[in-house]
């Protein structure tokens, strides 16, 4: 059994939380709504998306079965026109005029698969044994980088973009590191052949603000015999923090000198989704105590290896719990992780959804969510195709503050569509085609629409994709 928590101790546990998270899910009632859309003012017109659609065509793509992301399961058609989902029906509706006809041959379509959680662009592939020293994806020169932007690191040409768009991810979100207690603000992309960061922006996608607890920064900061050096003393520097950026919009300066004032407002007012790096229980709530104080909700809490021990506090707090499949024992926060977490979680009626946190799993996210429902049947929770795909596409679209747009296929999303070799949910499936706003981004029979990063310029054909 993975962790040192047995199966008899898991099933308890489970059996306890359930009826709790269910009854504060209907006492509070949905979760708040989405934050931080269409965040852009004249500040950042220079960093504003100039990303534009690849050319493509309207299809209607017959004889499919449909994952819809919402919870819907169906065998018939998908019609896409100017880049949009325009029909999802049963059956196969007549072909309207200047619409190219895709047979699907009894094959899945489900929406794109949207990765939260990616360090694509700075950890950037191949990795090597001193990786850390040439990545990007950390300002550690203070426990506080809260005004350092993700995106200001990205190289558009790692390979592992365009070997997430090929195992059908069509967005993802970078996340600056987790050694500072904040991080910096995230970007979220398209996984498209561009020569600038901006190209690949989605557009009108809020910037998030990525948050640390636990062992990563007490570690790293201590070790250099800088603050801080344990649990207390990181939310000591964040209460202070925080309370020093409401005091001063009231008017009243608080101690110390500025730190990006604008972000930790974000944070403070919900202009910012709130994405939190933690492992452990205690350290969650701990983190959600802290949004309590100061008024804010933590949107998503990634890696949440002991989230199946609090589910209620997910479902009352309207946080998404944002996970791994099966990552256990790598450092002593993930101790504890058990391998069905995504399928107590998702029964005790929490928001769920999956991450990669590197550029193999961003490859691989459909067989996470597979790995993630096998463990729940074994521990007596099934999970069906239907409601798992949203681990994948609607749930992360919500943590993204893109639910109006991508996540689902239904008339007037994107047409952001995986169409699969077989059940997406098999280690022997692969994406066929995957779409973005309607254009072919990717497409396993041609090689024309195969695109490679600069990385592979110059190199043997027949290198193993």
């Amino acid at each position: 059994m993975l962790g040192r928590v047995c199966a008899a101790s898991v099933s308890l546990l489970l059996l306890a939380n359930l009826p709790i998270a269910a009854a504060a899910a209907q006492r509070r009632g949905p979760p708040p709504p989405e934050v931080g859309r269409h965040f852009d003012d004249a500040a950042h017109k220079a960093w504003s998306s100039r990303y534009r659609p690849l050319p493509r065509s309207d299809l209607l793509i017959v004889n499919v079965r449909v994952l819809d992301g919402a919870g819907g399961k169906l065998d018939g058609s998908v019609l896409v026109r100017d880049g949009k989902i325009a029909a999802v029906s049963g059956g196969t509706p007549p072909t309207p005029a200047g619409v190219q006809v895709v047979d699907a041959r009894g094959r899945w379509i489900t929406p794109g698969i949207i990765d939260v959680h990616s360090h694509n662009g700075t950890f950037v592939a191949p990795l090597t044994a001193n990786d850390s020293e040439y990545s990007d994806v950390s300002e550690t020169s203070s426990p506080i980088a809260a005004g350092a932007w993700v995106e200001h690191s990205i190289n558009v040409q790692d390979p592992s973009f365009f070997r997430a768009l090929e195992s059908g991810v069509t967005t993802l979100q970078t996340l600056p590191g987790s050694i500072p207690l904040i991080g910096g603000r995230s970007v979220v992309l398209k996984p498209v052949p561009a020569s600038t960061v901006a190209a690949m922006k989605f557009p009108g996608a809020a910037q998030g603000v990525k948050l640390s607890c636990g062992d990563n920064p007490r570690s790293f900061f201590g070790s250099k015999g800088r603050a801080p050096n344990s649990r207390m003393g990181e939310i000591e520097i964040l209460r202070a923090l925080f309370t020093r950026t409401r005091s001063e919009k009231h008017g009243k300066r608080g101690p110390g000198g500025p730190i990006d004032a604008e972000t930790i407002d974000g944070v403070l007012t919900g202009r910012f989704p709130v994405h939190v790096h933690c492992y452990r229980a205690d350290d969650i709530a701990t983190m959600m105590n802290l949004g309590a104080e100061f008024g804010f909700r933590i949107t998503a809490v990634h890696h949440a290896t002991e989230a199946y021990k609090i589910p209620q506090l997910f479902v009352e707090n309207g946080t998404c719990a944002v996970l791994w499949a099966d990552w256990w024992g790598f450092k002593t926060e993930a101790a504890d992780a058990i391998r069905a977490n995504a399928a107590f979680m998702d029964a005790a009626g929490a928001c769920v959804a999956m991450h990669s946190d590197s550029p193999l799993m961003g490859q691989r996210l459909n067989v996470e969510a597979a790995k993630a429902m096998a463990a729940g049947r074994r521990a007596g929770v099934s999970i069906p195709p239907e409601r798992a795909i949203r681990w994948l596409t609607s749930n992360p679209a919500k943590v993204l503050g893109l639910g109006d747009r991508i996540g689902t296929l239904a008339p007037g999303r994107n047409a952001d569509l995986v169409l699969w070799s077989g059940d997406p949910f098999s280690v022997y499936t692969k994406a066929d085609m995957v779409l973005i706003d309607g254009a072919v981004a990717f497409d396993r029979s041609d090689p024309r629409r195969q695109p490679s990063s600069d990385f592979f310029v110059g190199r043997p054909s027949g290198q193993p994709r």
